[in-house]
Formats: C-alpha cells, sequence, structure tokens
C-alpha cells in the first residue's frame, strides 16, 4: 500500500511538472506572439513615419494636418450654423429657458 502511494506520488508530480513546464511554454510563446503582431505588424506604418520624419517632416506629420483641416472646417460649419440659427432668432433666449430652473 505504501509503495502504491509513493508510486502515484511520484507520477503526479511527474505529471504536474510536465504540464506546468508546457503551459509556461505555451503562455510565453502566446504573449511573443502578440508581441511580435505589435511590432512586426501593426506599427510598421508609424516606423515608416519616423523613418520619414528624418527626410521631410511635413510628410511625416501628414495625418496631423488632415485632422487639424477637418477640425478647421467643423468649426467654421459649427460656426456657420449657429449664425444662422441666431440670425433667425430661433434661440430661447430667456433666462429660465429650462424648465428645471
Amino acid at each position: 500500500m505504501g509503495l502504491l502511494i509513493q508510486t502515484t506520488v511520484v507520477y503526479y508530480l511527474l505529471f504536474c511538472t510536465f504540464v506546468d513546464v508546457n503551459l509556461n511554454k505555451v503562455m510565453k510563446d502566446f504573449f511573443y506572439g502578440i508581441q511580435d503582431l505589435f511590432v512586426d505588424v501593426l506599427f510598421a506604418p508609424l516606423d515608416a513615419l519616423r523613418a520619414l520624419e528624418l527626410e521631410n517632416w511635413f510628410a511625416a506629420n501628414m495625418f496631423s494636418w488632415i485632422f487639424m483641416a477637418i477640425g478647421f472646417v467643423a468649426f467654421v460649419y459649427w460656426m456657420m450654423q449657429l449664425a444662422k440659427f441666431n440670425a433667425n432668432n430661433e434661440e430661447d433666449k430667456s433666462i429660465s429657458s429650462h424648465s428645471y430652473l
């Protein structure tokens, strides 16, 4: 009976060691795979922009210029809409324009 328990414990410890090593390897490979995906694939356009910055600063910041232009157009549109509604006197300018005031 004692030999059977010792053998079972030894087999159990060997199994746990094998599973733990494989689990560590699998998790390590999983996280290294995520690292490779982001570093080598998804950040490649940003690396190209970083290399382009050494040659032409304005071209490297083209996304910033595009977003600034979109924001400026949206701002002008919003101001034109405000001016249109202000000219038609559609805004309720009373002090208690809301019921909770």
